[in-house]
């Protein structure tokens, strides 16, 4: 209320009086930025622009270069542009916040890129739902370096299978050259790279290795080859069969197997879960630092 009073009269007094100087709107006493005509610094509350439908917008005489109002209509900002003699629209970017924080459940979208995932409760685990399709790709000839870009493969060398399946990478790049279990790695904030442990309290739930992969299989076969066994997707999990980049750079698989990464090393390898089309199990390898597999994140 007190940040909401102070605005009101700064409001009344840039309304009466033209300003000679610069302002700052605050409960701290502090001084406005030297950028700054206006500077209004809250933790607590936010600005609102006027919001109106768009026969008011259009009805607005002679609006001045740069005005910017909300539009109720298509839940839009615009801003005018004198130059071009037109409203624009203000073009935002991916990044959702949801107001009082992610439920699982909720699609999750990834600041980085703007991508958008959905996700599932397991027990009590937060699964996405989808492979992660983060990072540049490079060619399958190439391995993965410790560098300041996150890399990726796509299957056979081709965008349109991360789109689908997501990329593949090796464990090292998924890890951002850690070895710490449960690491963040290529996850986005307030998400992790599952251990050995994580990954078997979710087939655990899901009634053991022997028959979990049924339940994390997307059912049918328009990505999994026939006869894609016992799936029936009931855990939500999603499982794609994405194949993978082996050590020798080939890539092999697509549409028959799901290879994903734990963050847990075995010895000088590391631990991954295999699913297959013509089984309901899931395995538990061991494979190379360098394949190229899929990653899900976990929810922290």
């Amino acid at each position: 209320m007190k940040t909401h009073t102070i605005l009101l009269l700064a409001i009344a007094i840039v309304v009466s009086y033209p300003l000679t100087a610069q302002v700052s709107i605050n409960t701290d006493g502090s001084s406005p930025d030297a950028s700054a005509m206006l500077d209004v610094n809250s933790d607590t509350a936010g600005i609102l622009i006027p919001r109106m439908p768009q026969v008011e917008i259009e009805a607005i005489t002679s609006p001045a270069n740069g005005l910017t109002v909300y539009n109720t209509d298509d839940c839009k900002f615009y801003v005018y542009r004198d130059c071009s003699s037109y409203w624009t629209e203000v073009t935002l970017g991916a990044g959702i916040i949801t107001p009082g924080g992610f439920t699982c459940g909720d699609a999750f979208f990834d600041f980085r890129d703007g991508q958008s995932y959905t996700t599932i409760q397991i027990g009590t685990q937060c699964w996405m739902a989808e492979n992660l399709n983060i990072g540049t790709r490079i060619n399958g000839s190439s391995n993965q370096s410790d560098n300041t870009l996150i890399e990726k493969y796509c299957y056979s060398d081709n965008t349109s299978n991360c789109d689908v399946y997501g990329g593949l990478y090796q464990w090292d790049e998924m890890m951002q050259y850690v070895t710490t279990e449960g690491t963040q790695g290529i996850c986005p904030a307030g998400w992790h790279i599952p251990s050995d442990a994580e990954w078997t309290q979710l087939t655990d739930y899901l009634g053991g290795t022997e028959v979990a992969g049924g339940s994390m299989k997307e059912e049918g076969t328009v990505h999994w080859s026939s006869p894609n066994t016992d799936a029936t997707n009931s855990s939500g999990f999603t499982a794609l069969p994405g194949g993978s980049r082996a050590a020798s750079a080939g890539f092999y698989n697509l549409l028959t197997h799901a290879y994903i990464w734990s963050s847990s090393e075995n010895g000088s390898n590391a631990r991954y879960r295999l699913l297959g089309y013509n089984y309901a199990q899931v395995y538990l390898p061991s494979g190379l630092h360098t394949y190229g597999y899929s990653v899900r994140c976990l929810k922290d």
